[in-house]
């Protein structure tokens, strides 16, 4: 069998167990404590330095959203893809999709809110919540090796420096 043979079936096999969790949680809890996952040092608490009112707040999500102008996650590799894409927020919602196989997305298509809040967030600015919305990032939460390092080494340290850039004092990380 070929490698693009083998790469194909492990793709499907893969996006087959992920529905099969996304529908199952208590199945998919199972699975995932048998992985050694990364473990990191202790995280320390972290207060907020500016009041939320006056806040940069940005949406980070692992489901796989991006821009319908933005190059798809690559679905082909079985690995994931470890790249990530800077979404606008003043993005209108027709403008946004989801590239994931690895879980079920449909509730997500009907109402983008339940994975990346962006409307519900755009209303707490306009409420003065929180002082603004930033550009906000989206990842593909299906990684494995090799792209775990690339991740961790690359793609994600480059994300935590445009979100420095840009001034961002909080974010809320959505999974999928």
């Amino acid at each position: 069998m070929t490698t693009n043979n083998q790469d194909s079936l492990l793709h499907l096999l893969y996006q087959g167990v992920g529905q099969v969790f996304s529908r199952s949680p208590a199945l998919a809890r199972l699975w995932g404590s048998t992985f050694n996952a990364l473990r990191f040092g202790e995280t320390p608490f972290a207060a907020m330095r500016t009041p939320l009112d006056r806040a940069r707040i940005a949406l980070i999500t692992t489901g796989g959203v991006h821009t319908v102008d933005q190059q798809p996650y690559d679905m082909n590799d079985p690995r994931g893809d470890p790249t990530f894409r800077a979404i606008p927020a003043d993005i209108a919602r027709d403008q946004l999709t989801i590239t994931h196989d690895y879980y079920d997305h449909r509730d997500a298509e009907k109402d983008l809110n339940i994975l990346f809040p962006l409307e519900l967030f755009r209303e707490l600015e306009q409420l003065q919540i929180i002082g603004s919305l930033a550009t906000c990032y989206s990842f593909m939460g299906h990684i494995k090796p090799p792209y775990v390092e690339t991740l961790l080494c690359t793609t994600a340290p480059q994300a935590a420096g445009m979100l420095k850039q840009d001034r961002v004092d909080a974010v809320l990380l959505t999974p999928a």
